[in-house]
């Protein structure tokens, strides 16, 4: 069991890494001319990360396909990442089919841990290693080799001391002082020196005779000179050079500073560390920049100097680890700031992980049907305690109400997610489309940041694919036609999303030419969906290429003109409650708009009655309620529409709506409704106020009622109806529209 969980991390996190691999390729392929510039170092180390972590994590749990594949990858941007490989269009989008390609093993061991890939996935396998090897020629990580031409047209620099300072050549700089018995113990100093010089080329050496004594003083037994060496080493480390001393050790004092173009080198590795130890040292020396000899020796200087502080005086400051490597000349403070920023973005991430939790969405789903029934339930005792008349217990309940409502609230906000990560997928969308049908396409993302349910964002992926794949296919232009236009080259694709009424709008628009009004007309005369007699709105000739098999595309390509997609897009948002409409200027682009409710759990209703029958229209949708007298009843009864403070209001009776043979009321009541910038009444009997409403869907033999949109259960324990407010308002506004059309 715990082994599946695991797994099952390991498949989320491989998502995660995956799409954030992509992200930085895509990044990366935007600007590839400038492959030093800070951005574009950052997204190959987090491409380089992803890959080697997804590596990592598969061989903890024996998945030798994904750790073989993602080797080879790794191997690849390890090249990239040292500057050897150059960036170029053909390199990501190589490296974008291995980021599908591990993907796809992914997800195969997310249906079946044990399943081997099929034959279709292992031949794709086998090509991309293929393409692979061109970049793998030569030794990984060789340094050209260094001359004696070289050595000597080189400047003997010797530019750091004991106490510490900055490298500025290409050779590791070491500082060694002998201590007095070195000799006497037995070993020869200038041994030490040849060994060193076998591994490598000694550039340059200072004898230093600065704890010389004087003459009468000299012991010939004893060593006095110290030495500064410019070392040059291919594929040598700073361990390795500290291995050379290894028997003199205790009898020197040793510092070695790396070359100066190695600063960078661990810097890089220290940001890439994982964040699991964050102590100074530790960092330090996991980056190779420092031994671990050097910091027993740190820490033992620390301990020293906190001993001899507190000694002086309790409140003086104790020294700092990174100032006594940096005293001691053991590392660049370079080095040591890009450690502190690393162990201080360390902990924070550590701050925030701790705010955060991961939770399996069936459990989330059973925590909003609980909280569901616990507002049914709360529905009832209230009603209850209205009907007993005990203060007592309606200001129990009211308490309860209270509860049970910011409960509710707290629980749909778990699920509750951002739209800009589906939007981001869009970008691999738009890049692979735009290549694949010639046209030089962007895409701009608004609204990222704008909130909806996890359960709608799920849904609305498909319906958004198409929708951007018809722009780029029917609305953008190809370049030649764009400029004699008057256009950038250049088109468009805009995802934007923000919240209105309650709902949340999400728009897809391009700035191509816009949908031709008359060649959609044609084309549905042709088909028999209009008559030629029939006057139709911009919007309802729009409308019409959300019908079944409509298409005016002149030639069937990959990604439309088959009539195919449009309506199922439609379909699929009017299951969600949604409704979609299109704003187009011929010439300038056009927009679809998405309307969709913000949940699909629990709302704040406001509860009507009509005869023995209630109904529930969702409070944001509500704007007003008018109470009609004698008068004003006589008077609707011959119209459809009222005079609402100088403007015209259509209205429906929801008793002739739904045929509600119930004993109508004393008065009448006219429930003011917006939708899209639209009004509407809904006439009504009775307004019971507001009512928190769990939504329960409609059967499959209720699936074609009209104007209504789902059900719920009241404290009664009968059930209401919820109104599709948006059908209702067109309804209304179409049929006054009808009348003003033949003069009634």
């Amino acid at each position: 069991m715990e082994f599946d969980q695991a797994l099952q991390t390991f498949i989320m996190e491989s998502r995660e890494l995956l799409e954030a691999m992509e992200e930085s390729l895509l990044g990366l392929e935007s600007s590839p001319d400038d492959p030093d510039s800070p951005d574009n170092r950052d997204a190959i180390g987090a491409i380089f990360r992803s890959a080697h972590t997804i590596k990592g994590s598969g061989g903890l749990f024996g998945l030798d396909g994904i750790v073989a594949f993602t080797h080879v990858v790794e191997n690849v941007l390890d090249r990239v990442r040292g500057g050897e490989v150059p960036v170029d269009g053909d390199l990501v989008a190589l490296l974008l089919s291995c980021r599908d390609h591990i993907g796809m093993l992914v997800e195969q061991i997310a249906v079946d841990a044990a399943a081997q890939p099929d034959k279709e996935t292992e031949a794709t396998g086998i090509m991309l290693l293929n393409q692979l090897k061109a970049y793998q020629a030569g030794a990984k990580g060789t340094a050209p080799a260094v001359t004696g031409a070289r050595v000597q047209s080189q400047a003997p620099v010797i530019t750091t001391l004991p106490s510490g300072g900055t490298v500025e050549s290409d050779n590791w700089h070491i500082s060694l002082r002998f201590s007095h018995d070195v000799l006497r113990n037995g070993m020869d100093p200038l041994a030490f020196i040849r060994y060193l010089d076998n591994m490598g080329k000694i550039v340059h050496v200072v004898t230093l005779p600065d704890a010389m004594p004087l003459v009468p003083d000299m012991d010939p037994e004893s060593c006095y000179l110290g030495f500064e060496i410019d070392f040059h080493g291919d594929n040598v480390g700073k361990a390795t050079i500290e291995g050379v001393f290894e028997f003199v050790r205790d009898d020197c004092t040793l510092r070695i500073l790396p070359p100066h173009s190695r600063i960078e080198e661990y810097i890089q590795l220290i940001n890439e560390l994982s964040e699991d130890k964050i102590r100074l040292g530790d960092l330090l020396v996991n980056s190779g920049s420092l031994t671990r000899k050097e910091l027993d020796e740190a820490l033992c200087l620390q301990a020293l100097s906190a001993e001899s502080c507190r000694e002086k005086s309790p409140t003086q400051d104790i020294c700092q680890l990174g100032e006594i490597l940096v005293k001691q000349g053991m590392v660049q403070p370079e080095l040591v700031d890009a450690a502190l920023g690393k162990q201080k973005v360390a902990k924070e991430n550590k701050v925030q992980e701790s705010k955060l939790i991961r939770i399996q969405a069936d459990k989330l789903d059973q925590l909003i049907n609980l909280v569901g029934e616990m507002v049914i339930a709360g529905a009832a005792t209230s009603l209850l305690a209205q009907r007993t008349r005990d203060p007592a217990l309606h200001e129990a309940t009211s308490t309860l109400s209270r509860l049970v409502e910011e409960i509710r609230d707290s629980a749909l906000q778990l699920r509750m997610v951002q739209i800009g990560e589906t939007f981001s997928r869009f970008n691999r969308v738009v890049r692979d489309v735009s290549k694949e049908i010639g046209k030089e396409i962007g895409l701009s993302i608004g609204g990222a940041e704008t909130e909806l349910d996890k359960s709608v964002v799920e849904k609305i992926g498909d319906p958004l694919m198409h929708l951007v794949r018809n722009s780029m296919d029917h609305g953008i232009e190809k370049a030649e036609i764009r400029r004699q236009r008057g256009k950038p080259a250049k088109g468009t694709v805009h995802l934007n999303a923000y919240h209105e009424s309650g709902s949340i709008v999400v728009e897809v628009g391009d700035d191509g030419g816009g949908l031709n009004r008359d060649r959609i007309l044609a084309k549905a005369l042709e088909k028999g969906l209009v008559t030629a007699n029939q006057t139709l709105s911009d919007q309802d000739v729009y409308g019409l290429i959300f019908e079944a098999g409509f298409s005016t595309a002149e030639a069937v390509t990959n990604l439309s003109g088959r009539g195919v997609g449009m309506d199922v897009v439609r379909r699929n948002i009017e299951a969600l409650r949604g409704t979609v409409e299109i704003d187009s200027r011929e010439g300038a682009g056009a927009t679809v708009r998405i309307r969709l409710p913000l949940t699909l759990a629990i709302i704040d209703g406001f509860l009507l009655g009509v005869g023995s029958a209630s109904y529930v229209v969702p409070l944001d949708m509500v704007m007003e309620c008018i109470e009609l007298d004698d008068a004003e009843r006589q008077e609707t009864r011959e119209s459809n529409y009222i005079n609402l403070r100088g403007t015209v209001l259509p209205f429906i009776r929801l008793r002739d709506q739904f045929r509600e043979l119930g004993k109508a009321g004393r008065r009448e009541n006219i429930v003011v409704v917006q939708y899209a910038g639209q009004k509407a009444g809904l006439v009504v009997d009775e307004l019971m106020g507001e009512f928190q409403t769990v939504i329960k869907p409609l059967g499959k033999l209720f699936g074609n009622l009209k104007g209504v949109s789902g059900s719920t259960i009241l404290g009664s324990g009968e059930v209401a109806l919820i109104l599709d407010v948006p059908a209702l308002i067109q309804r209304a506004v179409s049929k006054e529209a009808q009348l003003l059309a033949y003069g009634l």
